[in-house]
């Protein structure tokens, strides 16, 4: 790719969105107008920080590959960073755990959601090599919730019309500080 575009945030009601995303092979990169799959990674983690988020799927962005990237953040598994082709979780733990989650796609909107703790998962890498990965906690958390969108699933479908109503009213709130005040300091809360 020669001159480099920026990856943007598609609107939640975009149909790229709410849609599975066939499997992934690499002839689609080209159509893309990407020259591999480092190069597609890398634009997916700077977009990703860009939005302040600890996880982008590749539909989040308008783009139609079966991908995600996560992590790279210290706070996180040590920086652990993964990019993630054709993810598939082969298995969950029954023991499960209710944390609240946000969306980049979802601007401000947190929702309490309950998801295994632990996951058995395997991927396609950045370099095309197979992986499989034990995740557990807050990695676990993150590749449940990319994983939602490339089967075309958003977070908010996890919770109660009344959870999800109160959820934008709140996220209205900020937007109006925000609007109102362009100096105003909120403590960000991290997305995916």
């Amino acid at each position: 790719m020669t001159d480099k575009k920026e990856l943007k945030l598609i609107p939640p009601n975009d149909p790229r969105v709410l849609t599975a995303i066939a499997p992934f092979n690499d002839v689609m990169l080209k159509e893309e107008g990407f020259k591999d799959r480092k190069e597609l990674s890398d634009m997916m983690f700077d977009a990703m920080k860009k939005y302040g988020g600890i996880g982008l799927s590749a539909n989040q962005v308008g783009l139609p590959f079966n991908m995600f990237v996560m992590g790279g953040h210290l706070q996180i598994e040590n920086g652990l960073k993964m990019t993630c082709f054709n993810p598939m979780i082969i298995s969950t733990s029954e023991e499960t755990v209710l944390m609240e989650e946000g969306c980049l796609t979802f601007p401000f909107v947190f929702l309490k959601i309950t998801r295994p703790r632990k996951v058995v998962v395997k991927y396609e890498d950045e370099n095309g090599d197979l992986k499989e990965a034990h995740l557990d906690g807050m990695m676990s958390r993150i590749f449940q919730h990319e994983y939602d969108h490339m089967l075309g699933r958003v977070f908010t479908e996890r919770a109660s019309k009344m959870k999800l109503d109160r959820a934008y009213k709140k996220a209205e709130k900020i937007m109006d500080i925000l609007q109102k005040d362009k100096n105003a300091k909120l403590v960000e809360k991290p997305m995916s």
